[in-house]
């Protein structure tokens, strides 16, 4: 390049590059430097793009003792910088910057790439190698930020960044590499869709104050990003459109705390078959619009739902499904509008408040090992009651081993009870019959005690009967006195002999009742046995 053809604002940046130092065009008056009113800027502060591709790709040397630089600050670059493939030893720190055209960096390999506070049609990045920090706090990028396959060393620092390409892609990061943090923070805005499918980050996730706006759409498409430390989308993060994590995997937390999702129409939130190492908060004012999904996730820690708002009456509003956690905290602020399916979830311990449990459970296959609180088991059969799918048996037998396991054996008597006569309404007439008589007679076998009172009302019954028509004796020869009561007794015994009923011998229809009580004291005997030796058997 001749430097006679350069203006005088490039021959400054020429002669400055050697040595590294700045060169600011900016004017005095604060109010002319914003890049958004570039077309207003004048000559002495135009730089053409080929100056600079020229000075990064090798045009000058560094002076001895000195690390070559281009930075700048307030220009407005015109024309194409175009460093496709290229090989930049040298820093590019562009400031308060406006370019014409979208710069091009695709496939090059960088040494360290500073545009703060610009504003640029577009910046294409795709596979891009930056081997220091790629820093674009403040800029405002229309037409899509491109960054596929990137890979980047250090920071990617995207605070207070404004992306504007809706119904496009504001950001195209798939497969993006980044050694240390991502900061998408202090503002920083996104309309249209944030794509980070396969991104692998070294450090944190930081999405705190974020906008992402993509209404029908995905506003943030992270399917598989692998995260080493955490992901933070809180301190006001909130997205119009469905965030997607699936397949996502956390190595530290992730904080959904007090974030604003919407996506009334589906879902909000896709976490399926997340794996996140400690814990996971939606918590603390959370609220979500449509759908939450955690169902195949795996995490480590605790699942906070404390205090959230959880909204989608259409449809499934938290899915908890094949979800395994170590703890669950299911707080909500207020009721959950919508079905929560909790089917096949393993959750070691199960935190809920029942003035916030959902009008629509799923439950079915659901395993925990503790609740908090355990609640009485009244309480807790009104919860399984709200399964959408009706009768179901496991809830019932995960509810009564829970109850067992902490020593309530009659709460998990009174929950097994319980299924057995929800479980007749489902059944035909015939059924339905002699399950009525099993637990009127004896509770299905879990109120064994309440045959001993039919055993009482028998042997009144018998005492009575016989009383008032003594049987025939069978031998004369030598007989004990008739006494109704313990003939009574002895038909009812199902074991021993008190020496009556092989002596006297009724007949036509007391042979009947004689023999319909040795049947009851039968029945009834060995109901009252089993119920005694389970309330004196410890596990």
């Amino acid at each position: 390049m001749n430097i006679d053809e350069l203006s005088l604002a490039e021959r400054r940046l020429w002669e400055a590059f050697p040595r590294g130092e700045s060169v600011d065009l900016s004017s005095a008056d604060p109010a002319l430097n914003d890049p958004s009113y570039s077309d207003r800027w004048g000559p002495e502060r135009l730089v053409r793009a080929e100056v600079l591709v020229a000075l990064l790709a090798g045009a000058l040397e560094a002076e001895s003792g000195h690390v070559a630089a281009v930075r700048l600050t307030g220009a407005r670059i015109i024309g194409s910088l175009n460093l496709g493939h290229a090989r930049v030893t040298v820093p590019l720190a562009l400031t308060g910057c406006s370019f014409d055209e979208a710069p091009h960096l695709y496939w090059a390999e960088m040494n360290s790439v500073h545009m703060m506070r610009c504003r640029l049609p577009g910046l294409v990045a795709s596979g891009t190698r930056v081997d220091g920090h790629l820093w674009l706090e403040g800029s405002r990028i229309a037409g899509g930020l491109w960054l596929d396959g990137a890979h980047i060393a250090g920071i990617l620092n995207m605070s207070g960044v404004h992306l504007n390409n809706p119904g496009g892609d504001a950001l195209l990061a798939d497969r993006l590499t980044v050694d240390a943090n991502v900061y998408c923070d202090q503002g920083f805005t996104a309309n249209g869709e944030v794509r980070l499918p396969g991104a692998r980050v070294g450090g944190q996730l930081i999405f705190r104050e974020a906008r992402l706006l993509n209404p029908g759409g995905a506003a943030l498409y992270a399917s598989r990003l692998d995260v080493a430390a955490n992901v933070f989308c809180d301190g006001g993060f909130s997205a119009q459109g469905s965030i997607r994590l699936r397949g996502a995997r956390v190595g530290g937390y992730l904080s959904f705390v007090g974030a604003q999702l919407s996506n009334p129409e589906s879902i909000a939130l896709n976490a399926d078959d997340l794996a996140v190492e400690t814990d996971v908060y939606c918590s603390d004012g959370f609220r979500a619009d449509g759908g939450v999904s955690f169902a195949g996730a795996r995490i480590t820690g605790q699942l906070s739902l404390r205090g959230a708002y959880l909204n989608h009456p259409s449809g499934t509003a938290l899915s908890l499904q094949r979800l395994q956690a170590e703890e669950v905290l299911l707080r909500p602020a207020e009721q959950v509008k919508g079905v929560a399916d909790l089917s096949y979830a393993r959750i070691s311990l199960l935190r809920d408040d029942r003035a916030t449990w959902p009008e629509r459970l799923q439950l079915d296959g659901l395993q925990y090992e503790n609740l908090d609180p355990p609640l009485s088991a009244r309480d807790r059969l009104d919860w399984l009651r709200r399964d959408t799918d009706g009768y179901q048996p496991q809830p019932y037998e995960r509810l009564a081993h829970t109850y067992r396991a902490l020593g309530l054996d009659a709460d998990g008597r009174s929950v097994l009870l319980a299924k057995a006569r929800d479980r007749r309404k489902t059944q035909g007439p015939s059924r339905k019959t002699i399950g009525w008589l099993q637990d009127v007679l004896v509770g299905y076998g879990y109120r064994p005690f309440r045959a001993a009172s039919w055993l009482l009302g028998l042997l009144a019954f018998g005492t009575i009967v016989f009383s008032m028509h003594k049987p025939a004796i069978l031998n004369d020869d030598d007989h004990p006195h008739f006494n109704p009561f313990i003939y009574s007794l002895d038909l009812l015994l199902p074991i021993g002999d008190l020496g009556q009923e092989r002596v006297f011998a009724p007949a036509g229809v007391y042979q009947w009742i004689a023999n319909f009580l040795v049947v009851s004291g039968f029945i009834l005997g060995l109901t009252v046995a089993a119920g005694a030796t389970r309330s004196l058997s410890r596990e």
